[in-house]
């Protein structure tokens, strides 16, 4: 049977586009016109942008496989690129997941700070916080495998730096809304700031191994405003 005529792409909703199944005749894989036109596409993007699609493929790939694993003709491949092509504005697999590092301290940080502009409290503010952090994990469940992963290398790295200098700026945020929430009557008046910033930060990292372990990182979503509840009880004041 022939494969019928397609449409022109203007005239197809992008969800379409993900069930109009065609075959890569380089590979022979499934793929929906959506991801040959996205493919296609990347090869005409201007430098930055690229490196930009780079960065989010290789977080999408982070959240199959083990970041570690993940080679340079493997994030070309997926972008539909040569190694030559990536090369061109990453030398090498390090400059890379620096890129990937800086994304993704920018971008929750960004979204930390949006959802902190409307907090009628420094304790709605920790929550806040908190839940933005979760639903960021949840719609990028490879960053914290990609976090985990670089801090775990005994040398001094360029991506590892940024990922420490990421927990001090996001540290320094929870400090100042446990300060706040001291003075305004609303935390426990002799609470160790230091102490519940690591106890907030080791409760989302214990929510996120959960949901790895499970295979099901919506899960984090699910249980997240319960946990939340029990670490509040924990530092709020008893008047």
């Amino acid at each position: 049977m022939g494969v019928p005529a397609l449409p022109p792409l203007s005239f197809l909703p992008s969800k379409k586009l993900d069930k109009v199944i065609c075959i890569n005749k380089d590979s022979n894989q499934l793929l929906s016109l959506k991801e040959i036109f996205v493919k296609s596409f990347i090869k005409y993007l201007p430098a930055e942008e690229r490196r930009a699609v780079t960065v989010e493929t290789v977080i999408e790939l982070a959240g199959k496989q083990n970041p570690s694993d993940i080679t340079t003709a493997a994030i070309a491949k997926h972008m539909g690129l040569t190694q030559g092509s990536l090369f061109r504005h990453f030398p090498n697999k390090d400059s890379i997941m620096q890129a990937v590092m800086e994304w993704v301290s920018e971008r929750l940080l960004s979204r930390i700070d949006k959802s902190l502009q409307a907090v009628s409290s420094p304790l709605a503010g920790l929550n806040a916080m908190f839940m933005a952090h979760i639903e960021f994990v949840a719609e990028h469940p490879g960053v914290p495998r990609i976090l985990f992963g670089e801090l775990q290398h005994a040398d001094e790295t360029a991506p590892k730096s940024i990922v420490q200098a990421f927990i001090r700026h996001y540290k320094e945020r929870l400090h100042r809304l446990i300060e706040q929430g001291k003075t305004y009557g609303e935390l426990d008046s002799h609470l160790d700031a230091e102490s519940a910033a690591i106890l907030f930060i080791g409760t989302i990292q214990g929510l996120v191994m959960q949901s790895l372990l499970a295979g099901d990182v919506s899960l984090i979503r699910r249980d997240a405003p319960r946990v939340f509840a029990i670490y509040q009880r924990g530092i709020r004041s008893e008047q």
